[in-house]
């Protein structure tokens, strides 16, 4: 065999053995996902990320045929199940439908966390934007967010409000809502916003705020009084409930967003089908209507823009936080 011959046969067993090498990687990158997925969701069932989750989760199992399993992680304002998936295997089988409560708000109040939302996680895409309502136990004599003001002006330290927990959505917009309005309404913080709202059902609080589909049954059935919305417009599920701004406090916005994120190191191949794949689903009439009906509304965006927004988004709770003198240990 001549010395030309001799180097193309060695280039060809070469390139044949890198072919066998990267064969099976391949296959498995095209074949994913091969086995059931886990949508960890950082608070109980019930609530508006619970149910946002359930719905995510059932459309992305039919459009990538594999079991998708909505797992409630719950405890420490989110913290417990976030962390949980933070330190899961970066293979794209388990994912966190995260929220600004989690993601961005805790973090701009904590002093130690033992994880990084904005590093231990890649931003798959935004899925979908729930608004809050202030709401009241109906034996509060007031019917509006400008009554509530002026009642706890008058009462201050006695009326109680509940929360997810510490750092939480549901801490975080009323305590902004004291620092905003110079009130001194009393956190009072759960594991979970279901509880929270429980307590505020039977009397043992007085006023909070919770995500629509957590509370717009308890307002329908005349359990809990709706005073005004957190979003900058008003809910076409609740036309005749103006926004906290409209009643007497300007400057005040709180928006709940969600988002499907993996942990850093997923491959990014499954990333981005797993973003195609949550476009895909959100972009559907029957996801749509089902996000409505509960008072969220479905708002992707990408991996890059939604990233840009989490830092902003951040940065603007810092902001936010430090004005008002917010911090985890408040009350």
């Amino acid at each position: 065999m001549t010395r030309s011959k001799m180097q193309v046969s060695m280039l060809g067993s070469a390139l044949l053995a890198g072919v066998l090498a990267t064969g099976p990687v391949v296959a498995q990158a095209q074949a994913w996902p091969v086995k059931p997925i886990r949508m960890v969701v950082p608070f109980p069932v019930g609530g508006g990320s619970d149910s946002t989750a359930r719905i995510l989760a059932q459309r992305l199992q039919d459009r990538l045929k594999q079991q998708i399993i909505v797992e409630n992680r719950t405890g420490a304002g989110g913290a417990i199940g976030t962390e949980y998936a933070a330190r899961a295997a970066p293979d794209g089988y388990t994912l966190l439908l995260g929220s600004a409560s989690e993601i961005v708000m805790l973090p701009a109040v904590a002093n130690k966390l033992s994880f990084d939302p904005l590093k231990d996680f890649v931003a798959i895409g935004r899925v979908a934007d729930v608004p809050l309502l202030l709401v009241t136990h109906p034996a509060l004599p007031v019917k509006n967010a400008r009554e509530l003001v002026e009642l706890a002006r008058k009462r201050p330290g006695d009326i109680n409000y509940g929360s997810a927990g510490n750092g939480s959505t549901s801490h975080l917009s009323m305590a902004l809502f004291n620092s905003i309005t110079g009130t001194k309404m009393v956190h009072v913080p759960y594991k979970g916003s279901v509880q929270a709202t429980t307590d505020l059902v039977a009397g043992m609080l007085q006023a909070g705020t919770n995500t629509m589909p957590a509370a717009l049954p308890f307002v329908k059935s005349g359990r809990l009084r709706a005073l005004a919305i957190t979003t900058p417009r008003r809910s076409p599920l609740l036309p005749d409930v103006p926004t906290v701004a409209e009643s007497g406090v300007p400057g005040y916005e709180v928006t709940l967003w969600t988002g499907l994120f993996a942990p850093t190191g997923t491959p990014k191949d499954v990333v981005a089908l797993l973003g195609r794949e949550t476009e895909g689903a959100l972009a559907q009439a029957d996801t749509r209507e089902a996000l409505s009906k509960l008072g969220s509304e479905a708002n992707f965006s990408p991996l890059e823009p939604f990233t840009a927004f989490l830092r902003a988004d951040h940065a603007r709770w810092v902001k936010v936080t430090r004005e008002a003198n917010i911090r985890l240990d408040q009350q």
